[in-house]
């Protein structure tokens, strides 16, 4: 994979913008989301936002909270608040809502595996993660509990607060939950880039 700093940025540029159009699809098919998009599903159905500003508003609401776990940002952290709100909000624009489980559920799936493509991208790029990864691995750092512990209290409070919102969760959501675990397990190593080994020392 590329190592210099263009190709790393152009690969975390389009990780971002191929998340947000991923989770426009999901959207799209009217099944479910992830448990984040449920949230700002629901902040952008009670408040004249729309779903891409208030993904926006989530992500730097959540930067915030990096501050008293001492989490430091990248610029992969700070593109990923700006970038993935609109990406979803054209891609919002751009596709259709699709009907019947025939469409709906490839459709979903399609979402699916380009949000799980986009993450092994933007993560692999190693500017740093996403404000909501950060968040997740920060608390695991400072309280010490298991990461799946951590990550569970975090999407389930989300998820129940974008529900009662009025955010889509369905049977795409539990779907979500239990599949992005194993394809990110197979993106990251795809589209992760290595560190350039050292230089062996001089005598």
């Amino acid at each position: 994979m590329p190592t210099s700093f263009p190709l790393r940025l152009l690969q975390l540029l389009l990780g971002l913008f191929l998340y947000g159009m991923g989770a426009a699809v999901m959207i799209r098919a009217a099944i479910g989301v992830a448990p984040w998009d449920v949230l700002s599903q629901g902040i952008a159905l009670q408040t004249p936002l729309s779903f891409g500003v208030a993904t926006n508003v989530i992500g730097a609401l959540v930067l915030l909270l990096w501050w008293p776990i001492r989490q430091k940002p990248g610029l992969g952290t700070v593109l990923n608040v700006m970038l993935i709100g609109p990406s979803a909000q054209f891609g919002l624009w751009l596709l259709p809502e699709v009907h019947g489980l025939a469409w709906q559920v490839p459709v979903f799936v399609c979402g699916l595996l380009m949000v799980a493509v986009a993450t092994g991208l933007y993560i692999g790029a190693r500017f740093g993660p996403g404000p909501r990864d950060g968040l997740m691995t920060g608390l695991h750092a400072r309280t010490g509990w298991p990461i799946w512990v951590v990550r569970s209290l975090i999407e389930g409070t989300v998820l129940l607060i974008g529900w009662w919102l009025g955010g889509n969760v369905g049977v795409g959501t539990l779907a979500f939950a239990l599949l992005i675990g194993p394809l990110c397990g197979v993106t990251l190593p795809l589209f992760g880039i290595r560190k350039p080994a050292p230089a062996p020392a001089t005598p």
